[in-house]
């Protein structure tokens, strides 16, 4: 018997090591790759594109926020991985009137590295998930130290940026800046270029991912900024799981605000 408690204060009851696992959120799915579920994962979303040869091979059941119920029961999953944020509440309940689920709520790294021994005693692979947790840990006490004010964009048309209430904001701090959305009620705000301009950030971060900025975009935002307007990869700010091994390589890479 697999016994824990979820980032939601649920109670996950498991009688084996789950042989039928559906992943609901692409940082976790890429995590359980890295843990070595292969044979594990039966079924994963049309946003789970790491690893590409899961995303190739296994079966998917629909996106995070409208699952294909028919073709996730007919996977018949012993163990569902989900998150509060990526998933709707709609479809969570239901999952969980028939199958275990286990819910994870990130805000910070803290909370990254709980979820990841969470999921690594879950699936029989606790010792590779604490040692995993234990990298990104020391890599996050050694991170880059950057400057200056900014603003996240994660949409266009309209304009919406990330608050600080959040895992992205966890990193825009780590990393030294100072997010000019302040509120913790605003996760996520739209924003105005009226509003931008009298806000003055110092650097605009365009994020790739949910919106794809792109270079065109770059322009678009020097045309009413001041600021130093960057594209960023938004699964370097977002996806905490395995992918955050590669973080503290990529901000070192960054050249902004230093």
């Amino acid at each position: 018997m697999i016994e824990l408690r979820d980032q939601m204060n649920r109670t996950i009851r498991l009688a084996n090591t789950p042989k039928r696992i559906v992943s609901l959120v692409p940082s976790q799915t890429e995590l359980l790759y890295y843990l070595g579920c292969d044979d594990q994962v039966v079924g994963i979303t049309k946003f789970c594109i790491h690893p590409n040869e899961w995303f190739r091979n296994k079966t998917r059941v629909g996106g995070t926020k409208n699952v294909s119920f028919d073709k996730l029961a007919a996977l018949k999953p012993d163990l569902i991985i989900a998150n509060k944020e990526e998933n709707s509440k709609e479809d969570l309940d239901r999952l969980m009137a028939d199958y275990p689920v286990y819910m994870s709520d990130i805000f910070n790294v803290e909370d990254a590295c709980e979820m990841i021994e969470d999921v690594g005693e879950m699936v029989g692979r606790h010792a590779a998930a604490i040692e995993l947790a234990s990298i990104v840990q020391a890599d996050f006490k050694s991170l880059p130290q950057l400057s200056g004010t900014v603003l996240y964009f994660i949409w266009s048309k309209p304009y919406m940026v990330v608050g600080p209430n959040t895992f992205i904001g966890h990193i825009i701090q780590r990393l030294g800046f100072t997010n000019l959305i302040s509120d913790p009620e605003q996760r996520y705000q739209e924003i105005t270029k009226e509003e931008i301009s009298q806000l003055n950030p110092d650097h605009i971060l365009l994020s790739s991912e949910p919106f794809p900025f792109k270079d065109e975009h770059l322009e678009e935002f020097r045309e009413f900024t001041n600021a130093k307007v960057h594209l960023v990869d938004g699964e370097m700010f977002s996806w905490y799981g395995s992918r955050m091994l590669l973080m503290r390589a990529y901000f070192e890479r960054l050249e902004i605000g230093q």
